[in-house]
C-alpha cells in the first residue's frame, strides 16, 4: 500500500519531491521502448534511406496501435492506483489479472489491424520502392504489439504502487538484448529489415519474461498475486472505460501517424528525416510522458484516498517540472539538429530537412508537454470521455487539414506539414488545462 504520510499539506511545493522521485523512474522506463526504436533506426540506416524510409512508415503506423492500445494500459494503472490509494491489495490484483487479459486481447487484435493495413499503402501514395522492401518489418512490428502490451500492462503494476524502478530494471533488458540483436541479424546475417523487426520481438519478449518471473516470485509481490475471480463481464467493463482512451489515444497517434504518411508523399528523403527526428525527438518526449504518467498515479492515489485537495497542487508541480525540461529540449533541437541529424544519417539532403524539422519540433515542446500532463491528471480522475472528444477535435479537423495546407497548397513541403502539426497541439494545450480547472473547482 502506498504511504500517505509523506504528504502533511496539500501544497505545490510538496507535491515536487514525490512527483520527481516517480516521474525519473518513469520517464527512464519509457525511454527504453523508444531506445529500442533508435537503436532500430542507427542500425538500419546504413542499409540506405529506402530501407530507413520503410522504417518510417513502419513507425507511423505503430504509433496509432501503440497509442490505442495505451489506452488500455492507462485505465490498468488508474485502477491500480486507486486501489493502491485506498489500500486495498486485492483490488490491485484484481485489476491487474483483468487488464492482463484486455491485454492479450488488445495486443493480438492490433497486430492484426496492422497487417490487414498493409495492402493500403499502395493507394494512399507510399513511394513504391518503400513498399518494395516493408512488408518483413512490417510483420515483424505487428507481431511485437502483443509482448510490448503485455509488458507494459505488467510495467502499471510497479508504476502505480509506487516501485517503479523495478520496472525501470525490466524494461532495459530488453534495450541490452536488443543491441547485439540488432546488429547480429541486420548485419552478421544479413537479415535486413527482416532482423530489425525479430530483434525488436526478441528484446520485448525477454523483458515479458522477466516481470513475468518477478510477480510470481518476488516475495514483496504476494499481496498482489493472490487467487481473486475474474469474470469476463470484468474484462468487458474494463475495455468499457478504456474505451474512449483508447479512440483518444489513437485518434492522436493516427494523426502524428497521417504527417508521417504525408512525409511519405514528399518521397523517399522526406520520410528518412521524419523518421530521424520523430526517433530522436520521441526520446525526449519520455520525460514530460513520464510526467504525465507521474501526475496520473499521484491523482489516482489522491482520489482513491479521498484527499480532492491535493489535485490542483499536484498539476501545477507538474507544469513546472515539464516546462522547464520542455525548454531544455528545444534549445537542444535548435542548435544541436543538425549534429543530431548527422548521426543518423550521411545523405545531405536528408540531414539538411532534418535539421529544419528539429527546429520545428522545438517550437511545439511547451505546447505538448502541457497538454500530455493534463491529459495524465485527468486519466487519474478517471474523466475519460471528454479529454479524448477535445483531442480528436484538435487533430483531425484542425491540425490534419492546416497541415495538408501549409504542406502542399502553400507549398512549404515537410517543415509546412510539421507547422500545421503544431495548431493542433496549441489548441489541446489551452483547453485541457481549462477542463482540468472546471473539475477542480
Amino acid at each position: 500500500m502506498t504511504d500517505q504520510s509523506f504528504l502533511p499539506e496539500a501544497t505545490t511545493r510538496a507535491e515536487f519531491g514525490p512527483l520527481i522521485r516517480l516521474s525519473v523512474p518513469l520517464m527512464t522506463g519509457l525511454a527504453a521502448a523508444l531506445l529500442i526504436g533508435v537503436v532500430d533506426t542507427a542500425m538500419i540506416s546504413p542499409l540506405g534511406t529506402v530501407p530507413l524510409a520503410a522504417a518510417g512508415i513502419t513507425m507511423a503506423v505503430c504509433i496509432i496501435m501503440v497509442s490505442a492500445l495505451w489506452g488500455l494500459i492507462t485505465v490498468i494503472s488508474v485502477q491500480i492506483s486507486q486501489a493502491d490509494g485506498a489500500g486495498e491489495p486485492a483490488r490491485v490484483a484484481h485489476a491487474l489479472r483483468t487488464g492482463l487479459m484486455l491485454c492479450v486481447l488488445g495486443g493480438g487484435g492490433g497486430g492484426l489491424l496492422m497487417l490487414a493495413l498493409y495492402p493500403a499503402l499502395a493507394p494512399l501514395g507510399q513511394p513504391p520502392e518503400v513498399i518494395a522492401v516493408l512488408l518483413p518489418y512490417w510483420a515483424s512490428m505487428a507481431f511485437w504489439l502483443i509482448p510490448f502490451t503485455l509488458f507494459f500492462g505488467l510495467k502499471s503494476l510497479w508504476d502505480a504502487i509506487d516501485r517503479p524502478w523495478v520496472a525501470v530494471g525490466l524494461s532495459y533488458i530488453g534495450v541490452v538484448v536488443n543491441i547485439p540483436a540488432n546488429y547480429t541479424f541486420i548485419h552478421v546475417l544479413d537479415w535486413g529489415l527482416l532482423g530489425a523487426g525479430l530483434a525488436s520481438i526478441l528484446s520485448q519478449s525477454c523483458s515479458l519474461l522477466a516481470a513475468v518471473t518477478v510477480l510470481l516470485r518476488a516475495p514483496s509481490m504476494a499481496p498482489y498475486r493472490q487467487r481473486v475471480a475474474v469474470a469476463w463481464r470484468d474484462v468487458r467493463a474494463q475495455f468499457r472505460q478504456a474505451l474512449p482512451l483508447c479512440i483518444g489515444y489513437a485518434g492522436e497517434g493516427g494523426a502524428y501517424a497521417m504527417v508521417g504518411g504525408m512525409m511519405g508523399w514528399l518521397g523517399a528523403e522526406a520520410l528518412a528525416a521524419h523518421q530521424i527526428v520523430n526517433a530522436l525527438a520521441g526520446v525526449a518526449y519520455m520525460i514530460p510522458l513520464g510526467m504525465a504518467g507521474a501526475a496520473s498515479i499521484r491523482v489516482g492515489q489522491a482520489v482513491g484516498a479521498a484527499s480532492s485537495a491535493r489535485l490542483r497542487p499536484i498539476v501545477k508541480a507538474s507544469f513546472g517540472l515539464v516546462i522547464l525540461w520542455q525548454a531544455v529540449a528545444a534549445t537542444l533541437f535548435v542548435f544541436g539538429g543538425r549534429w543530431l541529424a548527422g548521426l543518423m544519417s550521411d545523405d545531405p539532403a536528408v540531414i539538411e530537412l532534418a535539421t529544419a524539422l528539429f527546429v520545428m519540433v522545438a517550437l511545439l515542446q511547451i505546447a505538448d508537454g502541457v497538454q500530455g500532463v493534463v491529459l495524465g491528471a485527468l486519466r487519474g480522475m478517471s474523466d475519460n470521455t471528454w479529454p479524448s472528444v477535445l483531442t480528436l477535435i484538435a487533430y483531425w479537423p484542425l491540425a490534419l487539414p492546416a497541415s495538408y495546407l501549409f504542406g502542399f497548397v502553400l507549398d512549404l513541403g515537410a517543415v509546412g506539414v510539421w507547422m500545421g502539426y503544431m495548431v493542433g497541439l496549441a489548441l489541446a494545450a489551452i483547453v485541457l488545462p481549462l477542463r482540468f480547472w472546471r473539475l477542480t473547482a
